[in-house]
């Protein structure tokens, strides 16, 4: 069964790593990993691809290392992962009138809503990454999740459209397409970790996804079922470490070291007679550094950042509790030590850490499990989550005929081939009509196999 499922492709192009991760869906559903590679990242800063020949280095990289963990993969295509402080979104309002009121809504009509979406007016240099609906109405009926199958004259939605610099998207994509690969498709980060570490309840009970990665925090706002909101902080776990770099007077390296390895989000919790020992430069004195020190330095930059995701939730009326999940804390910056707490008593939510296994299949690598993964892992749901609707539509466009074996006796035989248009006529036309039509439909297939044994001949 999941030989038929294709294998989809996620790369992270982020500030501190670039990762490409392939995988497919088993036949329960769950996602197993077939190849992963990761890459230190050079040329992205906040998000955003700065030096392209850098990050073409890079994407190789990853690449080859995801050949590596598994020589039979052959990579064309891969869902790409957008962040960066030039992203923005907006709400707007769409409706279409109907042309055919007494049948069921379908599928085509709503793609044609969010189709038309894409004409919005935004401004001159911005270019639209993704129009998501929220809610839908039909005539009178109002918050209706999907309109399908309902009856009316008109149709609308509320959308949230997400939009970035065209310059910083046209880098993205040149960095990939020169990196021998197509991009599929460009996913907002935030939206991808949510997918990795959300559950359907998780989206219902009402919650706020921070992305803490290493140039920008990734904010996407649920509330019962519906994408609410979306933000790009531009701060992440990068200044954490510029900021004990300079804060202290050591070495970036050094900085990273000692955040990952000593460092905490609350500056309570960390011992006050506890000292890191760095050896001096070229025959300096080494140094003492205090682990309070530390903790203050890593609590300032992490309280702006949540002072932040405190803002937007206010900015969309979801502060005060009324986030039923909380807050779900992903990305590198979630394995802080304290963030939790500290999450808590800023924001005033409950926090938790999300993991990426809540759609991976048992016997992963392990690596995996960490939250630093969540935007990977989520583009290929991602991927899977657009392969599964164009099926669908596929399926609804094209007639599947079953046409039995022994064509030749067909006259002797019943046709009984029903379609979506055959039901519809049968819908449309009374009884004699319905025979008339069969006849017609019979005597066609029939028409058709004699001119092919006629060929044949």
């Amino acid at each position: 069964m999941n030989q038929e499922q294709p294998i989809i492709v996620g790369l992270d192009i982020g500030t501190t790593k670039i990762a490409a991760i392939a995988g497919r869906k088993n036949e329960y559903g769950k996602l197993e990993i077939l190849g992963f590679g990761r890459a230190n990242s050079n040329g992205v800063k906040h998000g955003q691809v700065l030096n392209i020949d850098e990050t073409i280095k890079a994407i190789k990289m990853a690449l080859d290392n995801c050949y590596a963990s598994n020589p039979n993969l052959t990579i064309s295509e891969v869902y790409v992962g957008i962040a960066g402080h030039h992203i923005k979104s907006l709400q707007t309002r769409g409706d279409i009138v109907r042309q055919h009121t007494d049948e069921e809504i379908t599928q085509r009509e709503i793609d044609q809503l969010i189709d038309d979406q894409y004409k919005t007016y935004i401004p001159a240099g911005d270019q639209i990454i993704d129009v998501i609906p929220q809610e839908f109405a039909v005539d009178n009926f109002q918050n209706i999740i999907s309109p399908i199958g309902y009856g009316g004259v008109k149709v609308g939605a509320n959308f949230h459209i997400i939009t970035g610099d065209r310059n910083a998207i046209k880098n993205i994509n040149r960095a990939v397409e020169k990196s021998g690969l197509l991009t599929k498709d460009l996913v907002l980060q935030p939206l991808a970790s949510a997918a990795a570490v959300m559950g359907q309840e998780d989206l219902e009970a009402g919650v706020a996804i921070v992305d803490i990665g290493g140039g920008t925090t990734d904010l996407a706002v649920f509330y019962e079922g519906v994408l609410k909101h979306t933000a790009v902080i531009p701060f992440g776990g990068e200044n954490i470490t510029n900021d004990i770099k300079t804060g202290l007077g050591v070495l970036k390296t050094q900085a990273e070291q000692m955040k990952v390895q000593f460092g905490s989000a609350l500056s309570n919790e960390a011992k006050a007679n506890a000292f890191i020992t760095i050896p001096g430069l070229r025959g300096m004195p080494a140094k003492e550094i205090s682990v309070k020190n530390l903790a203050n330095i890593i609590q300032a930059r992490m309280s702006e950042i949540m002072d932040f995701v405190t803002y937007h939730l206010k900015q969309v009326g979801l502060d005060n509790k009324m986030l039923n999940g909380g807050i779900v804390l992903t990305g590198g910056g979630a394995q802080l030590k304290h963030i939790i707490q500290l999450t808590e008593y800023i924001t005033g939510s409950n926090a938790r850490i999300g993991f990426p296994t809540e759609h991976l299949a048992g016997g992963h690598i392990e690596e995996l499990a960490k939250p630093t993964y969540s935007t990977c892992i989520g583009l290929i749901l991602k991927g899977y989550s657009d392969y599964e609707h164009n099926r669908k539509q596929f399926e609804q466009s094209h007639v599947k005929m079953e046409v039995p074996e022994n064509l030749r006796r067909v006259q002797e035989e019943e046709v009984a081939v029903e379609t979506d248009e055959m039901i519809q006529e049968e819908k449309v036309r009374n009884r004699k009509g319905l025979k008339d039509f069969w006849g017609k439909f019979k005597d066609g297939i029939i028409d058709l196999f004699k001119e092919e044994e006629d060929h044949a001949l």
